[in-house]
């Protein structure tokens, strides 16, 4: 039974990214990773431009307040001057609009008043360069505007298209395939008979996944059947790059996932991990190097497997450099008194209050309590033993979301 780390460690081993494919610059390709630099291919902006609607001018004209100069041309942005400014005039600018030759300074609109054509300046500091946006400020053609490994996100939409990039070099996300297994198990728009209970797990695990950065693929429920689980796992393995398997994972006359695995040839790092919820937790590779995980079926034990293994393995598949999981040492908000057997993940809530960030455990009745699990978006790390921590006692928090 591997400790935590040192199973983490083996799933990581075996993760590596996933083969770079040409990525459209549509909604879609939100959250993948770059796989290469990207440079600019123009300066931006690619001339000076005025920062302010007002008037363009020569500093050395307006050194004192009161001056009066000629005006010679109004120029929008989208147009550019056709004359430049010399002695004793001004340009009508607006915001955008490329600076004319010979002015070196824009005079806000609110510091000027316009007397026929001419424009008296009333800024008595008219500064050279104020209000100007100099060409190349941002970005000058060809020095790197987002290096690989930049998460596409909505700013890096904007600079790819400032730059011209319609398809971009960026590691695919990761297909995740999921099977649920046991004949107790009826899909959700079913009534359970006796004996009989809801399939949670697919439909929570296809939303971690999602979350995580991969392309869940819902492959059903694997009765308690060798051939039907055979069949499920081998369409699972040749579909996916990983492949999640809910239950079935333990050593009881049903459990029939290790061996099924063994016989399509899949290698078993581990079996079990040492922690609270999700002992019984396996990870393998198929011969093609694929991820095979069999979560517990108790949901909130599938859950914390996902958290704790799977999501850092989708992350890592994704080209993402930090794959988590993030973790952080964060003050308690009420005292805490347990003992555990193993080191215990327990769903917690993220809380602010005037000196920072706290941490409050939730109620919570173990491994089947998915309610309870429901609001967490962290989970508490209890060292196995007795624990008695006092509010404002610092203990590592598992992050399940961005919050933080």
């Amino acid at each position: 039974m591997l400790e935590v780390a040192d199973a983490l460690a083996e799933v990581l081993k075996h993760a590596h990214p996933l083969k770079p494919e040409y990525a459209a610059l549509t909604t879609a390709a939100m959250g993948q990773v770059l796989a290469v630099d990207i440079a600019s291919d123009i300066d931006s902006p690619p001339f000076d431009k005025a920062l302010r609607d007002g008037y363009a001018v020569r500093a050395a004209d307006c050194v004192t307040a009161g001056v009066e100069l000629r005006v010679i041309e109004e120029v929008p942005a989208g147009k550019v001057p056709t004359q430049p400014v010399g002695p004793g005039e001004a340009i009508r600018i607006f915001t955008g609009a490329p600076i004319p030759a010979g002015a070196d300074a824009v005079v806000m609109q609110e510091h000027t008043q316009r007397i026929g054509d001419r424009v008296r300046i009333t800024d008595p500091q008219v500064q050279p360069r104020q209000h100007i946006y100099a060409q190349g400020t941002e970005m000058k053609a060809g020095t790197p505007v987002l290096a690989a490994g930049t998460v596409i996100n909505p700013a890096a939409f904007g600079v790819l298209a400032s730059v011209g990039k319609t398809a971009v070099p960026a590691y695919p996300f990761p297909r995740v395939g999921i099977i649920v297994t046991g004949d107790e198990l009826v899909e959700a728009n079913t009534k359970p008979k006796p004996g009989q209970i809801r399939n949670s797990n697919g439909p929570m695990l296809a939303a971690q996944t999602v979350r995580a950065g991969g392309l869940p693929r819902y492959l059903g429920i694997a009765r308690d059947d060798r051939t039907i689980t055979r069949s499920l796992i081998a369409e699972g393995i040749d579909v996916s790059d990983v492949v999640l398997i809910a239950g079935g994972v333990s050593v009881g006359d049903h459990d029939l996932v290790p061996s099924v695995l063994q016989e399509l040839g899949v290698t078993i790092h581990f079996r079990q991990v040492r922690v609270k919820p999700g002992k019984p937790l396996l990870f393998g590779t198929s011969p093609k190097g694929k991820l095979i995980f069999g979560l517990p079926g108790n949901p909130a034990s599938s859950y914390v497997g996902f958290e704790l293994f799977v999501r850092p393995a989708i992350r890592i598949l994704g080209g993402h450099q930090q794959p988590g999981p993030r973790i952080m040492p964060l003050p308690l908000s009420e005292a805490v008194a347990e003992t555990n057997d193993r080191p215990t993940y327990r769903p917690a809530v993220l809380e602010a209050d005037a000196t920072g960030w706290n941490v409050r455990p939730l109620p919570w009745t173990g491994a089947p309590d998915l309610v309870g699990l429901q609001p967490a978006d962290a989970l508490l790390v209890l060292p196995a033993g007795e624990i008695r921590a006092d509010a404002g006692t610092r203990l590592e928090v598992v992050l399940l979301s961005g919050t933080l």
